[in-house]
């Protein structure tokens, strides 16, 4: 982590940590302007961005109207142009209604006209279940971009990481989305003072262990170390990769755990099919990492279902701390 004038460590929640991230970049660089719908004097959907406009003005935190096509291509067209817009989209099931400009324009734009225009672009996504918001609003839709070139993909699962990794992404010439997981903007951690960057594209190892790697992203990084816990007490000792970013993936730290232990499980919320788990299986199989497997790749996954409204079915069609610790227990022992 590349830290500027942070010596103090405060608690923070994960919303907090965004919104102060925002600050400091507003505050320090007159070309930073957050867009979205509702986030001026309401706050935002989730309330992040908070009272910003009181301290900035309507000129720098613009409300969009109700077209997520026409924000996202305004923010598009003033990254282009010398801004350095982050754009909040209320619900990342909206992004759908933005992908024209999200994928055919943000992410190409450099390439098309070789390098002489850059999109340096922050897109935010509230996204994923457990907020009883149904199938509309809770979804998690990373891998859809993290299948594009020219996009960069990252999710957070702390709010130091949230502060950190939305301050590098303010830096990076290329158009950068960040998926936040609803659930986790109330989860509070220490957060440092003032200006700090954390790498894109470099995972994080949460916890070390020596029989199996579960390698897992956003909140279920949080589930997947409590599972460890619980698989400790049986004598089974879990290696928790939290992977941070989507696109580009960092090959080096989940080759090297698997080399170590022997034994993968991708733990995500998304569907499985087509998922960030079968990307990290394919990246293992295709290295020599795969000679030192003692076992098949688990991928556990949300089901082949949209998200259902009531909360019980929710609850079972996305992975749980229980279905960790039943799939790694059987993959320790040999049983998968």
């Amino acid at each position: 982590m590349n830290m500027q004038n942070a010596p103090d460590i405060r608690e923070l929640s994960y919303a907090e940590a965004i919104r102060e991230a925002m600050d400091i970049a507003l505050g320090s660089d007159e070309r930073v302007v957050l867009m979205g719908e509702d986030i001026g004097v309401y706050g935002g959907a989730f309330q992040v961005t908070g009272d910003l406009i009181d301290k900035y003005g309507p000129d720098r935190v613009m409300d969009t109207p109700i077209s997520e096509l026409g924000g996202a291509g305004v923010a598009v067209g003033a990254a282009m142009t010398g801004l350095r817009p982050i754009f909040e989209f209320q619900f990342s099931d909206f992004a759908t209604l933005a992908m024209e400009q999200i994928v055919n324009q943000a992410a190409k734009i450099r390439f098309m006209l070789g390098g002489a225009v850059s999109v340096p672009l922050v897109m935010r996504f509230p996204a994923g279940s457990g907020t009883g918001a149904a199938a509309q609003h809770s979804q998690s839709i990373e891998a859809w971009l993290g299948h594009v070139p020219g996009l960069k993909v990252i999710q957070p699962s702390t709010p130091e990481d949230a502060k950190g990794m939305l301050l590098a992404a303010l830096e990076d010439p290329d158009p950068v989305m960040i998926f936040e997981h609803k659930i986790l903007y109330k989860m509070r951690g220490p957060v440092p003072e003032g200006h700090y960057t954390i790498p894109i594209g470099k995972a994080a190892v949460r916890r070390e262990g020596k029989d199996l790697t579960i390698v897992a992203t956003s909140l279920m990084v949080h589930k997947a170390l409590a599972a460890a816990d619980d698989l400790a007490q049986n004598g089974i000792d879990a290696e928790v990769i939290d992977l941070r970013t989507i696109r580009p993936m960092d090959r080096d730290t989940v080759l090297a755990s698997v080399r170590k232990t022997g034994r993968l499980i991708c733990v995500y919320e998304g569907v499985k099919t087509l998922g960030v788990g079968a990307e990290i299986s394919a990246m293992v199989a295709e290295s020599d990492a795969f000679d030192y497997l003692d076992a098949p790749i688990f991928r556990l996954g949300g089901a082949e279902s949209p998200i259902p409204y009531n909360p019980e079915l929710e609850k079972a069609v996305v992975p749980q701390v229980p279905d960790i610790l039943n799939a790694a227990t059987e993959l320790a022992q040999g049983r998968l």
